[in-house]
């Protein structure tokens, strides 16, 4: 049940203009409405720095993309 409430405010957050990222990390629990806010380019810049910092992907695998 926490796990559908959490969702569903996390939403709510986000359908009222509001940031999922604020001032905490991403994390797991949030990465469904991290996609759907962060603009694709900005995906795009984060895979390549983390291909250059982490190129073997140990680095927290899939919060923030798909690894």
């Amino acid at each position: 049940m926490w796990t559908e409430v959490k969702h569903a405010a996390a939403e709510a957050v986000l359908d009222a203009g509001g940031t999922i990222t604020h001032h905490h990390a991403v994390g797991r629990m949030h990465r469904p409405q991290y996609d759907r806010q962060r603009p694709e380019l900005f995906a795009d810049a984060l895979r390549s720095a983390k291909r250059a910092v982490d190129p073997d992907g140990l680095l927290n695998p899939g919060v923030l993309i798909d690894p």
